[in-house]
């Protein structure tokens, strides 16, 4: 017998289990056709229910994990938007991922979720930005106490009235004999602690109101008084004239426009900033711990409160855990509301 005429031989029950599926699969075939149009038609509600039932359930759980958050973390804040206006995005994403409501459309003023930074950044600087969340906004007054770290980029020969880029310029002088010793040799005379007097265009007050926000309006503003402030250190990074790099670490109050300024002065010139970087804040780096703007998700915010939640002293964290006196046991995810620290310290703030 040749290969091709080998005869193959099944079972019965092999011919049993290899027609079942399809034995099933025609029943079922007749079972749906005569199932009646409005059967089918319930459980197709039925299993939308279900589906819109467990995407409640899921939003639940993300609205109750994001009212549990609590701590300290840091984003990155880019050139444009003021601090307050970051903060009030980075709240947007997290209540919008959650399913709940936005506290402008809320009628009661519960404070169900604190949110607050810990010392302004500039609209035109980017960089480090510390954020408190829940119990984590008792901790920011450190932060707006400890030192910072920023790279600055001056430009000789122009002052402008925000003595920074985006303002306008006041007055012109030449720079062309200004050497990179020149500027390194001056430096000593700010670091330490020194006195230093803040710009008008600021975060510091008046009557309740900001300097910036007077000026803005066209009101007279007296400069304010020299204040204290600390330099922990300050080093020339580059000279390309007109233009000099700083890396400068300094204290809480301490503003880099000024700085800026009167080092200009000091080259019998003058100088405004153009670009401003804060790349330390506390214990928050810019290239470990700030988070982009892509990873403000409730899931990223609670990893990263856990990663650096170690970057505390342990009186902090302890006090960071002891439970508040107030009545969020009984709060709702309906009343939100976004809570910038107030008082003397969040006017005392950084550029």
């Amino acid at each position: 017998m040749a290969a091709s005429e080998v005869p193959v031989v099944v079972s019965s029950s092999s011919l049993k289990t290899d027609t079942s599926p399809v034995l099933e699969t025609a029943g079922a075939v007749a079972a749906m056709a005569a199932t009646p149009p409005a059967t089918a038609a319930a459980a197709a509600v039925a299993a939308a229910a279900r589906t819109g039932s467990e995407a409640r359930i899921s939003k639940a759980a993300l609205a109750t994990k994001l009212l549990s958050l609590s701590g300290v973390f840091a984003v990155h804040k880019p050139k444009g938007p003021t601090s307050a206006e970051l903060l009030n995005r980075l709240k947007e994403k997290l209540l919008a991922e959650a399913g709940m409501p936005s506290p402008e459309w809320s009628k009661r003023k519960k404070q169900t979720l604190k949110i607050g930074h810990g010392g302004t950044l500039d609209s035109a600087a980017r960089g480090v930005l510390v954020v408190g969340i829940g119990r984590g906004t008792k901790m920011l007054t450190s932060m707006l106490s400890g030192s910072k770290r920023y790279i600055a980029i001056g430009e000789l020969g122009k002052a402008t009235d925000t003595l920074d880029s985006t303002g306008k310029v006041t007055e012109e002088k030449p720079y062309d004999k200004i050497t990179q010793e020149d500027i390194e040799g001056i430096l000593q005379k700010f670091t330490g602690n020194i006195m230093q007097v803040p710009p008008l265009y600021s975060a510091l007050k008046k009557d309740g109101q900001r300097l910036s926000t007077l000026m803005k309006r066209g009101e007279v503003v007296e400069a304010k008084p020299a204040r204290p402030v600390t330099v922990y250190s300050i080093s020339l990074q580059k000279f390309q004239p007109p233009f000099f790099t700083l890396d400068v670490e300094c204290g809480g109050g301490f503003y880099i426009r000024s700085l800026v300024s009167d080092i200009g002065k000091e080259l019998s010139s003058c100088a405004n900033v153009l670009e401003l970087t804060r790349t330390k804040q506390g214990p928050f780096t810019l290239e470990e711990h700030a988070l982009p703007e892509d990873k403000w998700t409730i899931d990223d915010i609670a990893q990263s409160l856990e990663h650096c939640s170690s970057l505390f002293p342990a009186e902090l964290a302890l006090k960071k855990s002891k439970p508040e006196k107030s009545n969020e046991q009984g709060l709702s995810c309906e009343h939100i509301t976004l809570n910038e620290p107030k008082g003397e310290d969040d006017v005392i703030k950084t550029c």
